[in-house]
């Protein structure tokens, strides 16, 4: 297995020195990593085109790989135009993941609005990804279902979704902090997805205390959770990383950090933790 870092892990250090993607990569190979992790969110829109050129440059230069392009999609629209438009995003996302070496483009299902369930979106959902699912299977590309917030974000629901599209070319990217947002146990929710899994993030969460005063993720039942470095939190990451060796996965672990504490340091724990893992 070989282990990448989100760029969101570090997006407030992103933010705050006002880091390129370039910036990002030069980091990345500091700390000796076999790949990133690439987001649609970080490019400057009136210069895509150059900036992915620059970028491939960079990915050549320090020899590193790119573990999955991360499409910022959601199907959860009331209007068919809307929706068009996502398929258009994850099918743009497709060609640019070409472009970057990878054969991962991790995909959302949508977000929870005013009175909408999983089962109102789920139709919409399901439609979307046999659209993109098209150009996947033609470019051979993986489309990698994230267990994102409280939409889709149980193993089940993520399960059924994979089983409607009915595309071997659709897939989980296996987040493991993000089903303790759901309540569900990250160990359980391995078990049952872990024949379609083709992408990890290593994540965790810890609840927040009391005295804190910063603002976590709510739960679906209202608890607040805060991002920590992993190991620190609620995850039995060592029974996921076991799972993943027991199954002969040789994919990318990547590494999203999403907690308060400098992102740099914190990140850098992360690399170390799994890396001893992985012995």
């Amino acid at each position: 297995m070989k282990i990448s870092i989100s760029m969101y892990s570090l997006n407030a250090t992103v933010q705050k020195e006002k880091w390129t993607t370039i910036d990002f990569i030069e980091y990345a190979k500091s700390i000796s990593l076999d790949g990133v992790e690439l987001l649609d969110i970080y490019w400057k829109d009136n210069d895509k085109d150059n900036e992915i050129k620059q970028v491939t440059e960079a990915l050549r230069k320090y020899n590193l790989s790119v573990s999955a392009y991360d499409v910022t999609n959601n199907f959860v629209k009331e209007s068919s135009e809307e929706r068009a438009q996502e398929v258009k995003k994850i099918q743009d996302g497709i060609q640019v993941a070409k472009q970057l070496g990878t054969n991962i483009v991790r995909v959302f299902c949508g977000d929870l609005h005013d009175d909408l369930t999983y089962e109102d979106g789920q139709k919409w959902i399901v439609e979307g990804l046999k659209n993109c699912a098209e150009t996947a299977e033609k470019e051979q590309i993986y489309l990698a279902i994230e267990n994102h917030g409280l939409l889709a974000g149980k193993s089940e629901q993520v399960e059924e979704i994979i089983q409607k599209v009915g595309s071997p070319y659709v897939k989980s990217t296996f987040d493991t902090g993000n089903f303790l947002l759901v309540h569900e146990k990250p160990q359980q929710a391995f078990d049952r997805l872990k024949k379609d899994i083709v992408h990890v993030h290593f994540k965790d969460f810890r609840e927040k205390d009391p005295s804190e005063t910063v603002n976590g993720f709510r739960s679906t039942e209202g608890v607040e959770l805060i991002g920590t470095v992993p190991g620190d939190g609620q995850v039995d990451l060592a029974y996921i990383v076991e799972g993943l060796k027991a199954i002969n996965y040789d994919g990318w672990l990547s590494i999203e950090y999403e907690g308060f504490e400098d992102a740099k340091v914190s990140n850098e724990e992360a690399v170390q933790r799994l890396r001893n893992l992985l012995k």
